[in-house]
């Protein structure tokens, strides 16, 4: 189809390149050269001013986040060009529903008129081939989708025959200088990777051990492979306990090929998700080992004997809420004894924890208990001017009078009657379990008393149901009561905290401060 511009001063041109590796395949017609020729041939037939060219080299179509597109398009916003020409629609991209977007939606709101040179595409004027635009965005798609089967057909038959296909070797290793797909011992970082393993037989934990390489200042292997920092935090250039732990279980170190550890969601996206180690794809005895297997062995039963010693969670009232103010990382909760032996929970900022010797943070320890009691405190100061209790009374009034009516009928009173039945059954039960050895005696303890403890509530409330029936129920005084309970007790609600409280974080000068979802409370605070 000739095209053909009737107003050419009117318009800003973009010229749009973009070229993949698959393209490549294609032939030479496909080259940055040749679209870039095509392009300029047909402005300068139509007389058409040109603001820039824009060129993705190395780009797939899948993907939109592409650097000189993302300019275009900040040109587009900016009102510096308003027509789009590419050779064709495939090299404005080839996921149907994001070029869909931009030629439905995006150019027409943006007055962007779209012309695909080979594909005969103007959105400037009406015709066919803009009809059947959509078939063939389709089409490009599942040309795509084509391709990245049989590119992930490849890659796993090159896993399968142990040759290496990832972007960089782990860490005290590198690519072979001449064969492909070959790992070879990079002596400049074999030397730290021996030590680990060597720190680690000693009987040094992942923690210490990185705490060791972050006080000598050895370049983590981010560092030593100059990998850009995707995003800069409390933890960035440092050994992390996580990282040393990772490398002391690779089976790379002792010669074998290890792939497949993630994999992509589809070709469509970036995000990847971590395999079952079942599911990785391992080859033996690929490379020259960097660490002797009986050392792999040892080392892998002393990482494993101290995992059970990471299980151990303690629930508190403010559990997800509480940052440090200085690194923004969540705190830590550690059991600490006090002088009478009592466990206590304190309060510890992560970063610190982890990287002590790397002066990364401070402490900010202080007491759960210290900091609840304050945050509470709070919330209910700012929640209480919103409470009117002469507001709540009827409401009470009326759920008291609805308590004893159904009390009357002794429903209750006959669940709890059931419910002591069963108890006293189970621990009769327990009884004899331990009598024939079923249980052993600590397990015992724990689970009588506990019952015990139970049946004692039960009791409790039955005992009081029966006096109530006994006494004539004073209605406004039992629900002047209830509505002061409720006053007292429902901040302590973590469900009203997470509904209320954004976050809350602690200063290393031992500040606690709050931030509410709602401005409102904000205001009050």
């Amino acid at each position: 189809m000739h095209l053909e511009i009737s107003n050419p001063m009117d318009y800003h041109a973009a010229l749009y390149i973009r070229l993949s590796k698959e393209d490549e395949n294609e032939g030479p017609s496909q080259s940055v050269q040749n679209q870039e020729s095509l392009l300029q041939e047909f402005v300068q037939q139509n007389r058409l001013p040109v603001y820039d060219a824009y060129v993705d080299d190395g780009w797939s179509g899948t993907n939109f986040d592409r650097p000189a597109f993302r300019r275009m398009i900040a040109d587009i916003e900016a009102k510096k060009v308003n027509m789009v020409i590419t050779k064709d629609l495939s090299r404005l991209g080839r996921d149907y529903i994001l070029t869909g977007h931009y030629m439905e939606r995006y150019f027409p709101e943006h007055r962007v008129r779209y012309i695909s040179l080979l594909d005969g595409i103007d959105t400037g004027v009406d015709s066919t081939a803009n009809d059947i635009t959509p078939f063939r965005a389709i089409m490009n798609d599942l040309y795509a989708k084509d391709i990245s089967k049989k590119i992930k057909s490849v890659k796993r038959d090159k896993q399968r025959k142990g040759q290496f296909i990832g972007g960089k070797p782990v860490y005290g290793y590198k690519m072979h200088p001449t064969e492909k797909n070959r790992i070879v011992i990079d002596e400049k970082a074999a030397p730290t990777v021996r030590r680990i393993f060597g720190m680690a037989l000693d009987g040094m934990s992942c923690r210490q051990i990185a705490g060791r390489l972050n006080t000598e200042g050895i370049p983590t292997p981010a560092a030593y492979a100059r990998l850009p920092i995707a995003k800069s935090g409390p933890y960035s250039g440092l050994w992390s306990s996580e990282r040393i732990s990772d490398m002391l279980q690779n089976e790379t170190y002792i010669g074998n090929m290890v792939q497949g550890r993630s994999v992509k969601i589809s070709y469509k996206s970036k995000k990847c998700l971590r395999q079952a180690r079942e599911n990785w794809v391992v080859v033996e005895g690929t490379h020259e080992p960097l660490i002797n297997q009986e050392v792999f062995q040892k080392v892998g039963m002393l990482v494993n004997s101290r995992k059970h010693t990471r299980s151990r969670t303690y629930d508190f009232l403010l559990k997800g809420l509480i940052f440090c103010h200085e690194c923004g990382y969540p705190l830590a909760v550690i059991n600490r004894k006090n002088a009478r032996g009592e466990d206590v929970l304190y309060f510890i900022c992560r970063t610190y924890q982890r990287f002590t010797k790397a002066g990364v943070c401070t402490c900010h320890s202080m007491k759960e208990e210290t900091v609840t009691k304050a945050v509470l405190a709070k919330v209910r100061e700012i929640c209480q001017a919103h409470l009117d209790p002469d507001w709540l009374q009827p409401i009470a009034a009326k759920a008291v009078e609805d308590a004893r009516k159904a009390s009357d009928c002794g429903a209750e009173t006959a669940s709890l009657q059931a419910r002591i039945g069963n108890l006293t059954a189970h621990l009769d039960q327990m009884y004899l379990d331990r009598l024939s050895g079923l249980l052993s005696e600590p397990d015992f303890q724990r689970i009588y008393q506990k019952a015990k403890m139970d049946r004692g509530v039960l009791e409790e409330r039955l005992k009081s149901l029966r006096e109530q029936k006994k006494q004539p129920i004073n209605t406004e005084e039992k629900a002047r009561a209830l509505v002061q309970r409720f006053l007292d007790s429902a901040f302590t609600s973590r469900e009203l905290l997470v509904s209320l409280i954004e976050r809350v974080e602690l200063t290393k000068d031992k500040e606690i401060i709050i931030k509410f979802r709602f401005h409102e409370l904000e205001a009050l605070s």
